[in-house]
Protein backbone atom coordinates (compact mmCIF):
# COMPACT_ATOMS: atom_id res chain seq x y z
CA UNK A 1 0.00 0.00 0.00
CA UNK A 2 2.65 2.10 0.71
CA UNK A 3 3.98 2.78 -3.02
CA UNK A 4 0.70 2.69 -4.49
CA UNK A 5 1.09 6.03 -6.08
CA UNK A 6 4.14 4.86 -7.94
CA UNK A 7 2.58 3.92 -11.20
CA UNK A 8 1.00 7.01 -11.42
CA UNK A 9 2.94 9.15 -14.20
CA UNK A 10 2.23 13.01 -15.14
CA UNK A 11 4.30 13.27 -17.87
CA UNK A 12 4.68 17.37 -17.72
CA UNK A 13 5.84 17.43 -14.72
CA UNK A 14 9.05 14.64 -15.12
CA UNK A 15 11.07 16.92 -17.41
CA UNK A 16 10.66 20.04 -14.72
CA UNK A 17 13.99 20.97 -13.43
CA UNK A 18 13.37 22.76 -10.41
CA UNK A 19 17.10 22.96 -9.15
CA UNK A 20 17.40 27.17 -9.54
CA UNK A 21 13.85 28.06 -9.33
CA UNK A 22 12.98 26.19 -5.78
CA UNK A 23 13.74 28.64 -3.32
CA UNK A 24 12.04 31.23 -5.42
CA UNK A 25 8.90 28.97 -5.87
CA UNK A 26 9.37 28.24 -2.44
CA UNK A 27 9.33 31.92 -1.14
CA UNK A 28 6.33 33.44 -2.93
CA UNK A 29 4.40 30.18 -2.51
CA UNK A 30 4.85 30.84 1.10
CA UNK A 31 4.37 34.42 0.76
CA UNK A 32 0.60 34.09 -0.73
CA UNK A 33 -0.06 31.82 1.78
CA UNK A 34 1.29 34.18 4.41
CA UNK A 35 -0.58 37.16 2.84
CA UNK A 36 -3.92 35.04 1.86
CA UNK A 37 -4.39 34.58 5.80
CA UNK A 38 -3.83 37.84 6.80
CA UNK A 39 -6.01 39.58 4.42
CA UNK A 40 -8.34 37.09 5.26
CA UNK A 41 -8.26 38.42 9.67
CA UNK A 42 -8.40 41.92 8.38
CA UNK A 43 -11.34 41.31 6.14
CA UNK A 44 -13.13 39.26 8.88
CA UNK A 45 -12.25 42.42 11.57
CA UNK A 46 -13.31 44.80 8.91
CA UNK A 47 -16.63 43.09 8.72
CA UNK A 48 -17.08 42.11 12.39
CA UNK A 49 -15.99 45.23 13.50
CA UNK A 50 -17.71 44.99 16.93
CA UNK A 51 -16.73 43.74 20.49
CA UNK A 52 -19.88 41.71 20.37
CA UNK A 53 -19.47 40.01 17.00
CA UNK A 54 -15.50 39.39 17.33
CA UNK A 55 -13.74 39.23 20.30
CA UNK A 56 -10.65 41.19 20.12
CA UNK A 57 -8.53 39.47 22.01
CA UNK A 58 -9.20 36.69 19.02
CA UNK A 59 -6.47 37.90 17.31
CA UNK A 60 -3.96 36.73 19.33
CA UNK A 61 -3.45 33.84 17.30
CA UNK A 62 -2.84 35.39 14.10
CA UNK A 63 0.16 36.84 16.44
CA UNK A 64 1.64 34.08 18.03
CA UNK A 65 1.58 31.93 14.82
CA UNK A 66 2.84 34.80 12.99
CA UNK A 67 6.06 34.75 15.65
CA UNK A 68 6.29 31.43 15.45
CA UNK A 69 6.63 31.30 11.59
CA UNK A 70 9.63 33.85 12.05
CA UNK A 71 11.05 32.09 14.62
CA UNK A 72 11.21 28.61 12.63
CA UNK A 73 12.66 30.30 9.67
CA UNK A 74 15.26 32.10 11.61
CA UNK A 75 16.75 28.42 12.13
CA UNK A 76 18.68 26.63 9.01
CA UNK A 77 18.70 23.07 8.60
CA UNK A 78 22.21 22.98 9.03
CA UNK A 79 21.87 24.42 12.56
CA UNK A 80 19.62 21.82 13.87
CA UNK A 81 22.23 19.50 11.84
CA UNK A 82 24.93 21.06 13.42
CA UNK A 83 26.69 20.91 9.72
CA UNK A 84 27.40 24.99 10.04
CA UNK A 85 30.64 26.04 10.90
CA UNK A 86 30.03 28.70 13.49
CA UNK A 87 28.18 27.49 16.87
CA UNK A 88 26.66 29.93 17.94
CA UNK A 89 25.24 31.07 21.02
CA UNK A 90 24.01 27.73 22.41
CA UNK A 91 24.92 25.72 19.27
CA UNK A 92 23.11 22.53 18.06
CA UNK A 93 21.01 22.08 20.81
CA UNK A 94 19.64 25.71 21.11
CA UNK A 95 18.51 25.70 17.77
CA UNK A 96 17.02 22.66 18.35
CA UNK A 97 15.21 24.23 21.61
CA UNK A 98 14.11 27.20 19.32
CA UNK A 99 12.42 25.23 16.89
CA UNK A 100 10.82 22.95 19.18
CA UNK A 101 9.80 26.53 20.73
CA UNK A 102 8.16 28.08 17.40
CA UNK A 103 6.65 24.43 16.33
CA UNK A 104 5.25 24.27 19.87
CA UNK A 105 3.61 27.97 20.07
CA UNK A 106 2.92 27.29 15.74
CA UNK A 107 0.42 24.43 16.91
CA UNK A 108 -0.94 25.85 20.02
CA UNK A 109 -1.76 29.03 17.99
CA UNK A 110 -3.66 26.37 15.38
CA UNK A 111 -5.45 24.43 18.62
CA UNK A 112 -6.63 27.89 19.71
CA UNK A 113 -7.85 29.12 16.79
CA UNK A 114 -9.94 25.80 16.49
CA UNK A 115 -11.37 26.05 19.87
CA UNK A 116 -12.14 29.96 19.36
CA UNK A 117 -14.02 28.32 15.72
CA UNK A 118 -15.92 25.97 18.23
CA UNK A 119 -16.49 27.29 21.28
CA UNK A 120 -17.21 30.92 19.99
CA UNK A 121 -18.45 31.05 16.88
CA UNK A 122 -20.75 27.39 16.39
CA UNK A 123 -21.50 26.38 19.43
CA UNK A 124 -22.89 29.68 20.10
CA UNK A 125 -24.51 30.28 17.19
CA UNK A 126 -23.22 33.66 16.05
CA UNK A 127 -21.69 34.23 12.48
CA UNK A 128 -19.60 31.55 11.93
CA UNK A 129 -16.99 33.74 9.52
CA UNK A 130 -15.06 35.70 12.16
CA UNK A 131 -14.05 32.46 13.05
CA UNK A 132 -13.52 30.60 9.92
CA UNK A 133 -11.54 33.59 9.29
CA UNK A 134 -9.45 33.18 12.52
CA UNK A 135 -8.93 29.31 11.73
CA UNK A 136 -7.95 30.02 8.49
CA UNK A 137 -5.60 32.91 8.81
CA UNK A 138 -3.95 29.85 11.45
CA UNK A 139 -4.11 27.17 8.72
CA UNK A 140 -2.29 29.47 6.10
CA UNK A 141 0.38 30.86 8.11
CA UNK A 142 1.27 27.45 9.38
CA UNK A 143 1.62 25.71 5.72
CA UNK A 144 3.19 29.41 4.47
CA UNK A 145 5.65 28.27 7.08
CA UNK A 146 6.21 24.56 6.54
CA UNK A 147 6.44 25.52 2.72
CA UNK A 148 9.12 28.50 3.39
CA UNK A 149 10.93 26.13 6.07
CA UNK A 150 11.36 22.52 3.93
CA UNK A 151 10.59 23.76 -0.01
CA UNK A 152 13.81 25.71 -0.14
CA UNK A 153 17.46 24.52 -0.58
CA UNK A 154 20.26 25.73 2.05
CA UNK A 155 22.18 27.27 -1.05
CA UNK A 156 20.65 30.92 -0.49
Amino acid sequence: MAAFLDIVHWPGCESIDWGEKRNTVASVASGVLFFSGWWIIVDAAVIYSSQEEMNHAFHTCGVFSTLAFFMINAVSNGQVRGDVYGEGCFGRTGARLWLFIGFMMMFGSLIAAIWILFGAFVVTGKAVYPGLAIFFQNVLIFFSTLIYKFGRTEDL
